[in-house]
């Protein structure tokens, strides 16, 4: 029965022992589920949303009535003229 003590360990010792397993564990399984992320992901990178087009901005800026018909309509032949015309 020699090996029955605990040592002189007191209620800190206990608690502390139980705080680093705790965070033993808990770094453990942060390090799996961010592995498992990174091997998740695409190879490509996060794909980026492009935005509205220049029609769509043109339309919008229409609706809103900051521009006439006719200076609408003449964007939008530039923009069909230098070829930017939306592709279907």
């Amino acid at each position: 029965m020699m090996w029955w003590t605990d040592n002189n360990m007191s209620g800190w010792g206990w608690g502390a022992m139980t705080i680093s397993m705790v965070l033993f564990w808990g770094l453990l399984i942060l390090a799996g589920v961010l592995l498992v992320r990174s091997m998740n992901r695409p190879s490509g990178g996060p794909a980026h949303a492009s935005g509205p087009t220049p029609q769509e901005v043109l339309a919008h800026r229409f609706a809103r009535g900051e521009i006439d018909q006719e200076e609408y309509h003449q964007r939008l032949a530039a923009l069909s003229s230098a070829g930017l015309a939306s592709k279907p």
